[in-house]
């Protein structure tokens, strides 16, 4: 009975999880919309710091469906362990290069493609490797694991580099450089997620009847979450508004998944007992995402498709003829 109500909650962790990304995926596309028509309007951009995106109802419904989004998220991490409801998230920019590139006219060249599949690819082998989390029934448990001294390690380091990029890096290379604001939202979530998992628990004890409101872990913990998912929506805003809706999607999606399995694998030692065999899938897994970032990153100018590339494979397989599209037997006639 408790294999089959363990399999009834992986189906619906994925469940939610796949509804997820489609919500996220599309905010972004209306997002991005909502700050275009600001731009043509001529509002102060949120790259600059304004907020006219406030009164922009295209944004808001963005808003909408990213808490949409991540309310499924959220419901997805309480029936299945972080290791997979978050290499999921790859759905999310599947959905949001396909509808860039008929809402927003963003071009996906052939190397922009083959990024995206890769990243799914890659993190399908996550999700079939992914090490099992070690179960916590209570806010209890998951106080002890909050105050390991790896975790607060690593803790300290992620709020460091935070405070770096948001006072130091970003007025200098933000905008310039597309890391920097993903950078931020991406370490910032990795708290978060945590946050989650552990308001999860709550939620868990409160239907059981537990006293969890006067727990203070469970305050503490709804209070982060809302200033990590504050700092997350304004610096995801910035650089969407910045950057590629293609490009900042993917690349999002490796630095936070990378993030979150990194603090998982922390706080709830999920690692300990893999076999080689997992940690190698995972590995490549994760190796197979990073080259699908790097293809979507690094070739984004290059102007490749499938009808280029036939009319260049057409232009080779053509005997006797030049590169300026002439016989060579006329041009060295002329030559004469």
């Amino acid at each position: 009975m408790g294999q089959d109500r363990g399999k009834y909650d992986f189906y619906i962790g994925l469940a939610l999880a796949i509804s997820s990304s489609i919500f996220i995926g599309g905010s972004f596309i209306l997002k991005k919309k909502g700050l275009l028509r600001l731009a043509r309007k001529g509002s102060t951009r949120a790259g600059q710091g304004g907020h006219a995106y406030l009164k922009e109802w295209l944004w808001w419904a963005g808003l909408l469906s990213m808490g949409a989004g991540e309310a499924a998220n959220f419901a997805a991490y309480a029936f299945a362990p972080a290791t997979l409801v978050t290499p999921l998230g790859a759905l999310s920019v599947l959905v949001s290069a396909v509808l860039s590139s008929y809402f927003l006219t963003e071009r996906l060249n052939l190397h922009g493609k083959l990024g995206c599949l890769l990243s799914i690819l890659g993190s399908t082998t996550m999700v079939i490797h992914a090490p099992q989390e070690e179960e916590i029934d209570s806010l209890k448990d998951m106080a002890k694991k909050l105050v390991d001294p790896g975790f607060v390690v690593f803790a300290t380091f992620v709020i460091i580099i935070a405070l770096i990029f948001i006072f130091v890096v970003g007025p200098r290379h933000g905008q310039t450089n597309i890391l920097v604001y993903i950078t931020i939202c991406s370490v910032i979530g990795a708290l978060s997620v945590s946050c989650v998992k552990g308001l999860g628990i709550a939620i868990k004890e409160a239907i059981a009847g537990q006293p969890v409101l006067r727990n203070p872990l469970a305050w503490l913990l709804l209070l982060s979450l809302v200033a990590c998912v504050s700092t997350q929506i304004n610096y995801l805003n910035k650089a969407l508004d910045i950057f590629n809706t293609s490009l900042v999607t993917p690349i999002y999606y490796v630095f936070f998944t990378t993030s979150v399995l990194t603090c998982s694998a922390i706080l709830f030692k999920e690692w300990e007992h893999m076999g080689n065999d997992d940690i190698i899938g995972t590995l490549s897994g994760f190796v197979t995402i990073i080259v699908g970032i790097f293809l979507l990153h690094a070739f984004k100018d290059v102007n490749v498709s499938l009808a280029t590339l036939a009319v260049s494979i057409r232009k080779e397989e053509q005997p006797g003829t030049c590169e300026c599209g002439q016989p060579s037997s006329l041009r060295a006639e002329r030559e004469k």
